[in-house]
């Protein structure tokens, strides 16, 4: 293996690969290869060997970047990976053996994402959730324009109610044995910013970021200090 890392960027609810633009764009402009992985946003443990998968496909060691939901499945990916070299918590959940997302968005007040949902029923059984459209700027990325909102509500990936009430399965989370780096936005209305600093606390963050004034869409609004952590992360690989 190289030791110069990949970046694997991990999306969450209600967002698409593409919402790393602006971030890989900086990442590149540092010589870094990174990919954006399309979670399929189905289960925890499904949606994390997939992104093993991705992993192993590359062959070299990788920082690996979550977002929201992404969270979880990049914790159940990097469990005995030894090919995750580091790990980054993008307004994400940093879950332990046995948490959910459900279960951690609601452990702190300040949470409304539940008055913005849709859900349906899917063939594969259960339901899944999509914010409302004349929600989506409010809730989801309030610091961005108006045009950029409805663009993102209408490329939004539902995600199934399985996949927010999976648990961790690891025996341990990937960030209790690799460090980790976090950055959040300070008026979050998906994951409180008090959960999102329990969770860094908790997993014993090298170093976090909170955004004044920034909303959950941190990769798009905020692409500057979401790629700053990455950096960071990969600063501290190359050793």
């Amino acid at each position: 293996m190289s030791e110069q890392p990949a970046i694997v960027l991990v999306h969450g609810a209600f967002a698409e690969s593409a919402s790393w633009n602006r971030v890989i764009q900086r990442l590149h402009s540092n010589q870094l290869h990174a990919v954006a992985a399309a979670n399929p946003l189905r289960s925890v443990e499904g949606d994390a060997a997939y992104v093993r998968d991705v992993i192993a496909g590359l062959g070299r060691p990788v920082v690996l970047v979550g977002h929201s939901y992404g969270g979880m499945v990049i914790t159940q990916a990097a469990a005995g990976n030894p090919a995750v070299r580091a790990l980054v918590y993008v307004a994400a959940f940093a879950p332990d053996t046995g948490e959910n997302a459900f279960l951690l968005s609601a452990k702190f007040e300040g949470s409304s994402l539940a008055t913005a949902l849709e859900a349906y029923p899917v063939a594969t059984g259960g339901n899944e959730f999509r914010i409302a459209a004349d929600k989506f700027h409010h809730q989801f990325c309030a610091d961005l324009d108006a045009g950029e909102a409805a663009l993102m509500a209408a490329t939004q990936r539902p995600v199934t109610e399985r996949a927010l009430t999976d648990a961790l399965t690891a025996d341990e989370p990937g960030w209790r044995g690799t460090p980790s780096w976090f950055v959040h936005g300070e008026r979050d209305l998906n994951i409180p910013a008090a959960a999102l600093r329990f969770m860094a606390e908790r997993a014993g963050s090298r170093g976090t970021r909170e955004v004044a004034g920034a909303s959950h869409a941190l990769a798009a609004s905020q692409p500057d200090a979401v790629a700053a952590a990455v950096l960071d992360a990969v600063d501290h690989v190359r050793g």
